[in-house]
């Protein structure tokens, strides 16, 4: 048995179909001539955006646009006039061949994103490697791996699977995919996830044990993988995905039910989006809206910023798509931690603590915040958008914002514009600063977003990506905890709506508590909804207050969890 990383639930059972790439050789091989060697890049480039582009249509037709916008983002690399242009530049510069300037070129750009501190970026170097490969293949005359034709029952195990190889997957014919590498969030997982096919990733050393036409079984829920089960093995694990079928086919029955506890309190049950074509899924999974809108999608992979037209479309799609359901939108998070070239910004020596989000577009109010709430007010004359200002840490801030607000309010009434009026401006919550002066902000705004991913990380001063110290890194540990409880409770008092959109809001063990701590709304991924609505209906939140203060009494992490885990598991 090999333990991996949970990347895409389910279970996975059939025959190992190993995949290889053929191995490269790259050489700085000197050319004649430079021009000539131009040419034969630009086939190549051409050659391969006609790939990507046959992808990136399949994979919108089997899955969905939002799907494919991560072969968009492959074609926006392959667009870049500073990529291509350096590559151009050290074929003429070196008389080299194009593989070696392909080679040398993207390399540079994949590890500046593989150095950074965020995860979207961290992929953009994922997303990199691949169309480096790619291009490289062209002009070999080497095929990519044909993985849409294995064989129905397959399990793909593999030492990564790239963007492009995980959107040529044909899901009638394959059970299951094992990686040596990637993560949960990795673009091959995201695209797992999307088709519905169990994943398991990170397994060390699972190439060397696993050979063509192995059998495999793989519990892509709890990251576990077995070569050439027993039959009992075989039989257990076949129960356990019929059981995961059926659950899966029941939790159909909550589309179209409220969400309502027990005791009758209704909780508002809505979901995180990235980009407007993610509402389909909202409204395929029933969601009652949208929580969190992340708009940095608008900012990245172009050359230049954003217009306020661009973002009010963006922004008017999603509140029209939505139809008068409540759309939270984030304001742009973004900051030392993401390379924009466009935006000139420094690199921080602490991203994270740095010059990031409000105190950015704060800082830039006429190029960057003032068209985006420009955009964002002109958009909710649509639908119910709601304003949530990120990375708060002090009451200066809200109120410069709130003030920028008034005045381009000001501006859209002498120019004729509608608008809502009475829009709605709130506060993510994820700093310590921002926890402890919860009362106080709790008078200045009109709803609280707790985002747990950053406030844990604050709270216990522990980077989320450092494998090291990821055993800190709980949203279980009391001081966590201590923190959440006191957010809801001021926001009650307060009488304004408290929602969650970070991680916890859909995890099972955490939604007990957040209910008896008194949480209005729970925002989450489209596809963790209606799961979350079956559990929530099963409470009251009377009941579940002897469960939160029996939690609140354990002093660490391990005795809230296990004591959750046995309470879930009752």
């Amino acid at each position: 048995m090999f333990k991996g990383t949970n990347a895409s639930a389910g279970i996975g059972i059939g025959k190992a179909a190993v995949i290889k790439e053929v191995e490269m050789v790259i050489r700085p091989d000197k050319v004649a001539s430079v021009e000539t060697e131009v040419q034969r890049f630009r086939g190549a480039l051409a050659d391969t955006v006609a790939q990507t582009t046959v992808l990136r249509d399949d994979l919108a037709t089997k899955v969905g646009e939002k799907e494919a916008e991560i072969m968009n983002g492959h074609l926006m690399l392959l667009a870049d006039p500073m990529l291509t242009g350096e590559i151009e530049e050290a074929i003429k510069r070196d008389s080299i061949c194009s593989e070696y300037a392909i080679e040398t070129t993207c390399t540079t750009y994949a590890d500046m994103f593989a150095s950074m501190d965020d995860e979207l970026m961290q992929q953009r170097a994922t997303d990199m490697r691949d169309i480096k490969t790619r291009m490289q293949q062209v002009l070999q005359g080497i095929k990519p791996v044909d993985i849409a034709s294995l064989p129905e029952g397959s399990v793909i195990v593999a030492k990564d699977l790239t963007p492009s190889m995980t959107a040529g997957i044909n899901p009638a014919n394959v059970t299951g995919i094992v990686t040596e590498l990637g993560g949960k969030t990795s673009h091959s997982a995201i695209l797992a996830r999307a088709l519905e096919i169990p994943a398991v990733v990170a397994v060390s050393n699972v190439l060397d044990h696993i050979k063509d036409g192995d059998s495999i079984v793989l519990d892509g829920s709890e990251g576990v993988v077995i070569v050439n089960p027993t039959d009992i093995e075989t039989e257990v694990y076949a129960a356990k995905r019929n059981a995961f079928l059926q659950e899966k086919k029941e939790l159909e029955r909550y589309i179209g039910m409220p969400t309502m506890t027990k005791d009758g309190e209704h909780i508002e049950l809505v979901a995180n989006i990235g980009n407007p074509d993610d509402v389909a899924k909202v409204l395929q999974y029933d969601g009652e809206g949208v929580g969190l809108f992340r708009t940095e999608f608008l900012f990245m992979d172009r050359n230049s910023m954003p217009t306020e037209e661009e973002q009010f479309e963006a922004y008017k799609k999603v509140a029209v798509g939505l139809s008068g359901k409540p759309v939270i939108i984030r304001t742009l998070d973004i900051g030392g931690d993401k390379e924009i070239p466009y935006m000139g910004l420094a690199k921080d020596e602490n991203p994270f603590l740095g010059y990031r989000a409000i105190r950015l577009c704060l800082d830039r109010k006429e190029d960057i915040y003032r068209p985006q709430l420009r955009a964002l007010l002109r958009a909710s004359h649509f639908g119910q958008i709601k304003i949530m200002i990120p990375m708060i840490t002090c009451l200066e801030e809200i109120r410069e914002a709130k003030a920028l607000i008034e005045e381009i309010k000001g501006e859209l009434d002498a120019e004729g514009i509608a608008y809502n009026k009475d829009i709605q401006v709130g506060i993510m919550v994820e700093t310590a600063a921002a926890s402890l002066m919860a009362d106080v902000f709790a008078k200045e705004v009109d709803f609280f977003s707790i985002g747990t991913n950053d406030l844990t990380q604050y709270t216990m001063s522990v980077d989320r990506g450092n494998e090291k110290i990821s055993y800190l890194y709980s949203t279980f540990n009391p001081a966590v905890l201590r923190s959440i409880r006191n957010i809801i409770t001021c926001g009650r008092e307060a009488g304004i709506m408290v929602g969650m959109c970070g991680e916890a809001a859909s995890d099972p063990m955490m939604i007990p508590l957040l209910l008896a701590f008194g949480l209005n709304e729970f925002s989450m991924s489209a596809s963790a909804i209606l799961k979350s609505r079956k559990m929530i209906t099963e409470y009251s939140r009377e009941e579940l207050q002897a469960v939160a203060d029996k939690a609140m009494s354990f002093t660490t992490a391990k005795e809230v969890e296990d004591y959750m885990k046995e309470f879930i598991n009752q």
